[in-house]
């Protein structure tokens, strides 16, 4: 809520960090937490939790996050934070970028922005970039609702340690799960918020509270408004009715002056959700058409609420969007947990366990609400808010078995859900899709080193690099959301998701950029001469153009194709350029050839026997996405090995580089998949081909004069231009 408030203008935006410290400290003085009382159980469901969502990053080894591909929302979630946390939902003084479009179609419409608040102030306060904050705080969202769960159960499962392995099942439903492994930061909010309000909500109507009782309730409630906009205060009807009748029934004087302050607090800690409501309230209607399925295949299934769905078949391991594929014994189990809860629900009322009827009232109500008022899109995420109330009912009823000295029957049932959901979580882990944190943290290096020299261009796909690195380069993606018609040489402009060659756009297109960020690959030509090399990594290289260039270019003629970045200059169109009017020279530019290595195989090894032009330094080239292990070797000796790089199709990463002699040699190319790293089970989209490219100095432009034009005649070559004087 700091944040929030904080963010409601820009000129206070830069005071979100200190404003949220100075609260905490204020309320450990205020009300400090210690001595805490048996806190070894819920403290061992928390990190427990924490460590099952975390998983899947910290396991692979790298700082990065889950959901890359798969979602693109985080992107824009990441580009969202930089702004309202600098310049609250103020787009002034922002050039045209695709940084620019993508706030004008959420920030400036209004899109709430409760969730990104804690990951907001994370980054102002340690400077580290949201990128690399992202996971570890959706991780510490459901260690919170496990926190939650554990003290919902409190009055159903006795013994600690059995209630903190009650709210760590509960707290990772699969649906719930598989929505964090898409980088589902409202949803894992959402669910938090939903159970804390159901915890909080029956404690502040017992008798004996002071009027203050109402206020955590309160700032709970404006929280979720906060999180998922006005609409989403429909989750609390049932709450609200609830509430309603019993003051009706208990009009004591005490109860109507505490629901007083609550209803107070809650409007004015809500006054940011009613601020931003304002603009996008007008827009919410789209989330109602049946027709949206956003990155869904097709409408979840209702049964998907009660935290058990294992998809083991390839190629949609873990994939939570389609059915299993031995579907029985899941219902079975689907059915196991209804009753469950059932009983659970049951055990909850004779024990008058009013937080945990609260919360399967809310979710229930409240989830079939959503689902049949709103599309597939939305009726997903609520799914998955609600899933961990049918969980944790059912777990109760296990619990309560227990007290009873069921121990068999309630054992059996227990093991049985617990397997369920952590076999679903098993699956989706081995499916997941890792951001590439080196490609990532090569564009991170770009943003901070280039910033300034704007506009920018990329020619590949990568939203993230568009949307949030490159934002101080006021970087336009050809492929994304953009201000600028970045046309192609036959006059189209790229698709969602399409990258294309620099040779492939107009040449006036081009040179509206001062700065290019552009993916290194075997067949990528060298940008237009008034470029220069000032940066290049594994995977992306910076090319800048002066200002005041010292020549201008006529016509730029790529001679190269899809698979090669050269090819030979016929002599009438190198005739024709020379006879352009009002050039003064001719320029060119060679690239060496790319010597193909066929495709990668499905697992195993592939050898290939490649000549090789002349000796040198050679690289090693992948294409495509890949989950396994992938490498190279020529003549026996590595030349380099990756495991799971998510790229889009058309791209290369760079595996390494070796050096050979003219001649024949003897390639392998292996892939091997399973094991227990993260996503190893996933099913590559676009892997390979594969090549090998001489290396060779990307700079130098060699500039003809027209009387020896003739010379170019029939030579492999990048591209020839048409110079002018300037």
């Amino acid at each position: 809520m700091a944040g929030q408030f904080a963010t409601l203008t820009s000129a206070t935006a830069m005071f979100a960090g200190p404003l949220a410290v100075a609260l905490a400290a204020a309320g450990l003085i205020v009300r400090p937490p210690w001595p805490v009382r048996c806190w070894r159980a819920p403290l061992a469901a928390a990190v427990g939790t924490f460590a099952a969502f975390a998983a899947p990053t910290v396991l692979s080894g790298r700082a990065t996050f889950d959901g890359y591909i798969k979602l693109d929302d985080t992107a824009t979630y990441f580009a969202m934070t930089d702004r309202v946390m600098e310049h609250a939902r103020s787009l002034t003084g922002l050039a045209p970028s695709t940084y620019e479009a993508t706030l004008a179609t959420t920030v400036r419409l209004g899109y709430p922005t409760g969730s990104l608040m804690p990951v907001g102030i994370g980054h102002s306060l340690f400077s580290y970039d949201i990128a690399w904050l992202f996971q570890p705080y959706l991780a510490f969202l459901a260690a919170m609702l496990a926190l939650t769960l554990y003290a919902i159960l409190e009055r159903l499962i006795f013994r600690p340690a059995l209630r903190a392995g009650a709210a760590f099942v509960a707290a990772q439903p699969a649906i719930l799960y598989g929505y964090s492994l898409w980088g589902g930061i409202k949803e894992l909010a959402g669910a938090w918020l939903l159970a804390l309000i159901a915890a909080l909500a029956p404690r502040a109507l017992l008798a004996g509270r002071t009027p203050r009782a109402g206020i955590p309730l309160a700032a709970a409630v404006a929280t979720l408004v906060c999180v998922l906009s006005l609409p989403g205060g429909a989750w609390l009807i049932p709450l609200v009715i609830a509430g309603a009748v019993f003051l009706f029934l208990h009009p004591t004087r005490a109860l109507l002056l505490r629901a007083g302050v609550f209803a107070g607090v809650a409007v004015l800690l809500a006054i940011p959700a009613i601020a931003a409501a304002v603009e996008w309230l007008p827009r919410v209607g789209a989330f109602g058409k049946e027709t949206e399925l956003g990155n869904l295949i097709h409408k979840l299934s209702p049964l998907q609420a009660f935290g058990v769905w294992p998809v083991d078949h390839a190629p949609y391991v873990g994939d939570f969007r389609v059915h299993p594929h031995n579907a029985a014994p899941v219902y079975v189990l689907i059915v196991l947990v209804i009753v469950a809860a059932i009983a659970g629900l049951w055990s909850a009322w004779t024990q008058q366990s009013w937080e945990l009827l609260a919360y399967v009232a809310t979710a229930a109500i409240g989830c079939a609400g959503f689902v049949a008022a709103s599309s597939p899109w939305v009726g997903g995420k609520t799914l998955a808010m609600a899933s961990p109330a049918f969980v944790a009912a059912a777990l109760a009823a296990c619990g309560a078995g227990l007290a009873r000295q069921h121990f068999v029957p309630a054992t059996i049932v227990a093991v049985a859900i617990t397997g369920g959901v952590l076999l679903s979580n098993v699956l989706q882990y081995h499916g997941v899709w890792l951001a590439p944190r080196g490609q990532l943290h090569e564009l991170e290096t770009i943003g901070h080193r280039y910033a300034g020299d704007s506009p920018a261009l990329m020619t590949n796909y990568e939203p993230y690099g568009a949307r949030h690195f490159l934002r101080r380069l006021d970087a336009e993606g050809a492929s994304e959301l953009r201000r600028r018609f970045d046309y192609l040489t036959n006059g189209a402009t790229l698709d969602k998701g399409q990258s294309a060659d620099i040779d492939r756009f107009r040449l006036d297109g081009v040179l509206t950029y001062r700065t290019l960020v552009l993916r290194r690959g075997p067949a990528e030509s060298r940008p237009p001469s008034v470029y220069r090399l000032v940066w290049s990594g594994r995977y992306y290289e910076v090319w800048q153009r002066p200002e005041q260039p010292s020549r201008g270019i006529l016509v730029h003629m790529p001679l190269g194709n899809a698979s090669q970045a050269a090819g030979v200059a016929p002599c009438s169109k190198i005739r024709e350029l020379a006879a352009t009017q009002g050039a003064v020279a001719l320029a060119t530019a060679s690239r060496p050839q790319a010597i193909p290595l066929g495709y990668p195989p499905a697992s195993g090894e592939r050898t290939a026997l490649v000549d090789l032009p002349q000796s040198g330094d050679y690289t090693a080239w992948m294409g495509g996405d890949w989950y396994g292990l992938t490498s190279i070797s020529v003549d026996g000796k590595p030349v380099g090995s990756m495991r799971e790089e998510l790229d889009w199709p058309g791209n290369y990463t760079d595996l390494g580089r070796i050096r050979l002699s003219a001649g024949r040699h003897l390639v392998g190319i292996g892939y091997r998949t399973g094991g227990w790293h993260p996503g190893s089970g996933g099913t590559p989209y676009s892997f390979g081909p594969a090549a090998l490219t001489l290396e060779n100095a990307r700079e130098p432009v060699k500039i003809v004069p027209l009387s020896a034009a003739r010379s170019l005649c029939g030579k492999r070559l990048d591209w020839v231009e048409a110079l002018s004087a300037i």
